[in-house]
């Protein structure tokens, strides 16, 4: 990935939580030639590996400008991923297995709304008329704010919100690459863009040394991934049943 030149290209927001999914996403911004301007948080997760991960994504890409900014929403509980909650191992991920409406406890209340409003501000400062973000309503966990009619509505409202929309000058647009690709589909754009996924961090609860632990949601959804786009996936996992199936990818 290489960034435009700053001085010729038009500024672009993109939310990089250090994952496969905004890695992508940020690949695919600079393909079509914007300059991005990267926001991370630091929001209270369990792990500080994805932040790491970001840092390094974002200078290997040379984006114009990267900001980690830190909240917390550790303080609103709620969530295993900002709480003590043990973080779910080996669901059945399966469209059938899961029930209509099932939010699971890794969701974190309001994140992407929060982060979105963030990257709203930071446009309006930049001048930027684009926002992209990483979300995908197939291959996902079941959140309500990865899913089209919720970006459909925060577009919306940010139109409203702004001065460069009430007066009339641009209007934003939240960018969804991915949302409608599986997890397969986005590791092969990613590749055919040549994002280095050996620097990606997907896990919810990544062990001590920081290897992904290949039982939960986000690592069983990224080994599927690798699996069906016959790629290996670069990461390393902490068990015995992560490293076996991140192996028959390779095949």
């Amino acid at each position: 990935m290489k960034s435009p030149s700053p001085s010729t290209a038009s500024p672009a927001v993109v939310l990089l939580s250090g994952g496969l999914d905004s890695t992508t996403v940020l690949a695919v911004a600079q393909r079509e030639g914007f300059a991005v301007h990267a926001l991370s948080f630091r929001y209270g997760q369990r792990h500080a590996a994805e932040i790491e991960a970001a840092k390094k994504i974002a200078r290997k890409a040379g984006v114009a400008q990267h900001r980690i900014i830190d909240i917390d929403l550790a303080v609103f509980g709620g969530s295993a991923l900002t709480a003590s909650t043990p973080v779910p191992k080996d669901r059945d991920l399966s469209a059938h297995s899961l029930r209509d409406n099932e939010i699971p406890v890794t969701y974190v209340p309001a994140r992407n709304t929060i982060f979105l409003s963030y990257a709203l501000a930071l446009a309006e400062v930049t001048g930027a008329t684009d926002i992209f973000i990483g979300v995908n309503a197939l291959d996902y966990s079941g959140y309500p704010d990865c899913r089209p009619e919720y970006i459909r509505a925060f577009e919306a409202m940010a139109n409203l919100a702004t001065r460069a929309g009430v007066e009339g000058t641009t209007r934003l647009a939240i960018r969804t690459p991915l949302i409608s690709l599986t997890k397969a589909a986005i590791i092969e754009l990613g590749t055919s863009l040549g994002v280095d996924y050996s620097v990606t961090r997907s896990c919810y609860d990544p062990a001590e040394n920081g290897d992904a632990c290949g039982r939960c949601d986000a690592c069983q959804l990224r080994l599927k991934g690798f699996a069906e786009a016959g790629f290996e996936d670069p990461i390393d996992y902490a068990t015995a049943r992560g490293q076996s199936r991140a192996g028959r990818a390779a095949l």
